[in-house]
């Protein structure tokens, strides 16, 4: 370890900043898994039962991706090699993309898609392309407040990159969303917004959105990450769920959560995807993710668009259903929420953690969230299902986590 006398001042600063999280119960740590994902997992040599992925259709482990992956691997190789635009985009990938895109055909006139390595990717990608269609500083974009970081950071970039305006807002304002377009008079509007909110499980009002983005000559970016193959009756997502069709609507969905392998991609009118393969950066300038990863992801959308994926899709409505009917907390507040995210709020950092490690000890794993993912005050267990998990398996939870509030607030009381 380096001697404190000789260390230097990033070191200083980094053990320093360090420090005050942990005084805040804010640090965080990571956990290493020795089992595939699914609803047990083996985690430092003990089985807990896993309530915190979002591997919602429960097919991270599923037999016939597994298959694919290695069929995959057999057929392609394990690495792309180049960028897509290089020598990196292969037929795996293509025919990935045009399944993508019949998937929102009937939403986006003339829908193209566009695969990428994370959704993070996808995200900068989309944002800071679409923000330089117009001049520097003739952008306007509007971000959700709660949007996920992905989108938050693609917001910050565009607005570095092309000087556009950014506002935030409520997305259970729309009235105020409404004014403030009526009054901007830039030539290009953008309005980014979360189909799933992923810390509260709400649904954006996407129909409400369309309607402003029509009024007002806008774009509507929708990151339907926690979304796509849980919502809709063919798990095609937020659009399908939402009956809209627009070609206003840049669709972007993630392939590592409910398609339960890895990747996202960007569906948009044709027109829109061929100017990210132009100016969009991220996408440019990456190594084309591994076409084993793509073939298999081809096998997994045809699982989510048959009657394997709609007897998931129902699996994990039936839980949710139990949890909004069964789970009575005496302080805790329970959020109404129709997906499978379904929050605990605890309120305090202490409590959350506490809480955290009590349903450890029980045999859980549901991690702690707090600031800076949630607001302040609002730190929380985050408990996913996912179609693996029986109804029996829900009850358990739900008993256990009734015994856990009391000593939680019993704690509280006396100290």
């Amino acid at each position: 370890m380096t001697n404190s006398a000789n260390t230097f001042k990033a070191i200083q600063l980094a053990q320093e900043q360090i420090a005050d999280l942990e005084s805040q119960l804010l640090k965080r740590k990571l956990r290493a898994t020795e089992s595939p994902c699914d609803t047990k997992s083996l985690v430092d040599g003990r089985e807990l039962k896993a309530f915190c992925s979002n591997d919602y259709l429960g097919l991270a482990n599923h037999s016939a991706l597994i298959k694919a992956l290695a069929e995959g691997g057999e057929k392609y190789g394990v690495g792309s090699g180049a960028s897509h635009l290089i020598s990196g985009h292969s037929i795996a990938h293509e025919l990935l993309e045009k399944q993508l895109a019949s998937f929102q055909e009937q939403h986006i006139p003339n829908a193209r898609a566009l695969f990428f390595s994370t959704g993070y990717l996808a995200n900068l990608t989309a944002i800071t392309g679409l923000a330089r269609l117009a001049p520097e500083g003739s952008t306007s974009i509007y971000s959700a407040k709660l949007n996920h970081a992905s989108l938050i950071d693609g917001v910050r970039l565009a607005a570095a990159q092309s000087k556009a305006s950014v506002t935030l807002f409520d997305h259970t304002q729309m009235n105020a969303l409404n004014e403030l377009l009526k009054a901007d008079q830039r030539s290009l509007k953008l309005i980014v917004i979360d189909g799933v909110f992923s810390m509260d499980g709400d649904l954006a009002p996407v129909k409400a959105l369309l309607k402003l983005a029509e009024q007002y000559d806008a774009l509507l970016l929708i990151d339907d990450a926690h979304g796509f193959g849980a919502l809709g009756n063919h798990g095609h997502g937020i659009l399908e769920q939402e009956n809209i069709c627009s070609d206003r609507i840049i669709y972007i969905g993630t392939l590592g959560k409910a398609a339960g392998v890895s990747g996202a991609f960007v569906c948009a009118q044709e027109t829109f995807i061929e100017w990210l393969i132009q100016k969009g950066r991220p996408f440019i300038y990456s190594t084309a993710t591994p076409p084993a990863i793509a073939h298999t992801l081809s096998k997994s959308l045809e699982i989510i668009n048959g009657a394997e994926g709609s007897n998931r899709r129902a699996q994990l409505n039936q839980l949710i259903r139990i949890w909004q009917d069964e789970m009575h907390f005496s302080q805790w507040e329970k959020v109404p929420s129709c997906t499978a995210i379904q929050p605990v709020i605890l309120g305090s950092n202490a409590n959350a953690l506490l809480a955290a490690k009590l349903l450890d000890e029980a045999g859980y794993w549901i991690p702690a969230i707090r600031p800076p993912t949630v607001p302040q005050g609002s730190s929380r267990l985050r408990i996913t299902f996912s179609a693996n998990h029986s109804a029996a398996d829900l009850r358990q939870l739900i008993a256990t986590l009734n015994a856990i509030e009391k000593q939680v607030i019993n704690k509280a009381t006396h100290e």
